[in-house]
């Protein structure tokens, strides 16, 4: 296994740059606002009082506090993601097993590690292969909000020439 530090100048890999068990801690993490959480839940109609609403939250919520909304914290995992693992990718192709394990609140900051889970050369594509990560979220005190699992099409070195 081989753990990788995003601090390096790239953006994305090939396919045979890929193995699996291979750990890609994504840097830097993100503190999370009220501001662009409310703005987030505004452009994709997520306007839940869960959200958006401080006075709901603290009568009706446990806690007290708003909650960021989900699509934002897997939105945010995804692009962090991106410049370490998929950022050379053909094509997404599927993102399964996505759960939200604990909340996230305003001020809280998210990072991210991505782990290599299987490759494959492509059937369809001689000049490309298949890559399947886990990506997992933390906020600061290092407990998991949110994971996923997602696949993408990466071209191979040799697609290059």
């Amino acid at each position: 296994m081989t753990v990788y530090d995003s601090r390096e100048q790239r953006f994305g890999r090939y396919f045979d740059e890929f193995e699996a068990g291979d750990v890609y801690r994504h840097w830097p993490g993100h503190t999370i606002t009220e501001a662009e959480d409310h703005l987030f839940c505004s452009l994709t109609m997520a306007s839940s009082p869960l959200h958006i609403d401080a006075h709901y939250a603290t009568t009706e919520m446990d806690g007290g506090r708003n909650i960021v909304v989900g699509t934002f914290v897997y939105a945010l995992l995804l692009g962090m993601s991106v410049p370490d693992t998929s950022g050379k990718a053909i094509a997404a192709l599927g993102t399964e097993q996505l759960r939200h394990v604990a909340p996230l609140y305003h001020g809280d900051t998210l990072y991210g590690e991505t782990t290599v889970i299987a490759t494959r050369p492509s059937r369809s594509r001689p000049t490309a292969g298949i890559v399947t990560i886990e990506t997992r979220g933390f906020k600061q005190d290092q407990s998991t909000v949110c994971e996923f699992r997602r696949s993408f099409l990466a071209p191979t070195r040799a697609s290059r020439r």
